[in-house]
């Protein structure tokens, strides 16, 4: 159920208020392009609906879950003939315009700039970090706040009483229930009706016109049928089921996971920064391709924007949890900072010191270093890279899955030339007097 005007919203009086500069507007049938930023279920949406009907102007609606750069395009070709042809305004709403890409956002200036649409976007992230700076420029922001326990029980209220839209008086809550679902709710009136419909359709029955009494427990009952919130539990155990599930290489939970958080409404961006992170974190150089494949997933939804950004999101998941698993990168991290924490600022050796500058060689920079392209292979095995005081310090240890077994079978090669190459004149004449 929507309201029907300005005066049957409720709350945020602090925007909507008898002297507010957004009523005064829309009295004289003046609009300007609007960001309505705020948490869930505080009446973004209705309010939006409510300023088109106030201008006269056709609302156009969009979700930037699912809509693309073209069809952006259209809406803006329409309302500019509309405005040419019948002069009529179109108000062009986005819902969740945060996860609208920059190449989307930027598909909107035109029509914004030209007057043919007014953008009315909806947000619940911080636009000044989720929006362009160009885009954000051309509207008037509007932060609202969330909705207070009597709103939201005044919005439950109208809901069970109103003859048109509502359940006509038929629907009761004890007060057990009411102080229930405020709780529940938490100033989010979307949560409220949700729950509200689920619980009278649940008591209803086979009967949707049956007079119903809810109580407590109805409230709750409807409370457990399925519900995401990308700032709850369901979110960070739904994120550890997919993680968990291309780490332990199984490709149809990992894509069932990722469509189902994008279907509930998660952020493409964060899935596609984990799938980043995962790539050196659980496969490492077992699979060099792995990181590559998931960076130009992120560079894909960046460029070309959901829904179909979906195909290379699905792509990198697939590869991932196919690849070979190392968690060497990871243990190698680990390592590095625990010596770096043990020894703190251990000199650099004075022969890998910079000597580009005038004077350093006569404090004896650069001195003594082998250039390891001199090397027939390359490789100057006696040349030492760490600090003296750590001179033999491992790292990094390979394991032996996918590509990076060859690079295991490599790296002790490497190694024990340069032990063999390292040793002090009394360690090779000890080794060949022992042999």
């Amino acid at each position: 159920m929507r309201p029907a005007s300005l005066d049957e919203l409720v709350g945020q009086q602090h925007v909507l208020g008898p002297d507010k500069p957004l009523r005064r507007m829309l009295q004289q049938g003046a609009l300007s392009s609007l960001i309505l930023w705020g948490p869930p279920g505080v009446g973004k949406t209705s309010l939006a609906h409510v300023i088109a009907a106030q201008v006269d102007a056709v609302f156009t609606e969009l979700s930037a879950v699912s809509a693309g750069v073209k069809d952006v395009r259209r809406i803006i070709d329409e309302g500019r003939a509309r405005r040419e042809l019948r002069d009529r305004g179109t108000v062009l709403f986005i819902d969740e315009i945060h996860r609208f890409t920059k190449s989307q956002q930027d598909a909107l200036l035109p029509g914004v700039e030209a007057g043919w649409v007014t953008l009315v976007g909806a947000t619940t992230e911080n636009p000044y970090f989720e929006l362009n700076a160009p885009l954000l420029s051309r509207c008037q922001l509007l932060r609202l706040e969330p909705l207070t326990d009597e709103e939201v029980r005044a919005v439950i209220e109208h809901a069970c009483t109103d003859r048109e839209r509502g359940y006509c008086g038929r629907v009761t809550l004890d007060d057990a229930a009411v102080e229930h679902l405020l709780a529940v709710a938490d100033g989010d009136a979307r949560v409220a009706l949700r729950t509200l419909e689920v619980a009278v359709s649940a008591a209803s029955g086979s009967d949707p016109s049956a007079a119903v009494a809810l109580t407590r427990g109805d409230v709750e009952d409807a409370m457990r049928t399925f519900r995401y919130d990308k700032s709850a539990d369901g979110h960070y155990d739904q994120v550890s089921a997919f993680i968990k599930s291309l780490r332990g290489s199984d490709p149809d939970a990992a894509v069932y996971w990722l469509l189902r958080m994008l279907e509930s409404g998660e952020d493409p961006r964060f899935l596609a920064r984990r799938m980043v992170i995962f790539a050196s974190e659980d496969v490492g150089l077992a699979d060099r391709q792995a990181l590559p494949l998931a960076v130009a997933a992120f560079e894909a939804l960046d460029r070309v924007g959901l829904p179909e950004a979906r195909y290379a999101l699905v792509h990198a998941a697939l590869g991932l949890a196919t690849a070979p698993k190392s968690n060497s990168v990871a243990r190698a991290l680990s390592a590095g900072l625990g010596v770096v924490a043990r020894t703190g600022n251990a000199d650099v050796p004075a022969h890998l010191r910079d000597s580009h500058y005038r004077g350093a060689a006569d404090l004896g920079h650069g001195a003594g270093y082998q250039y390891p392209h001199d090397e027939p292979d390359g490789f100057a095995a006696a040349q030492t890279y760490l600090p003296a005081s750590l001179e033999g310090t491992r790292i990094y240890t390979p394991s032996p899955h996918g590509h990076e077994g060859a690079i295991a079978t490599r790296v002790a090669e490497l190694r024990a030339r340069a032990v063999k190459a390292r040793r002090t004149p009394d360690e090779r004449a000890d080794e060949e007097g022992t042999s």
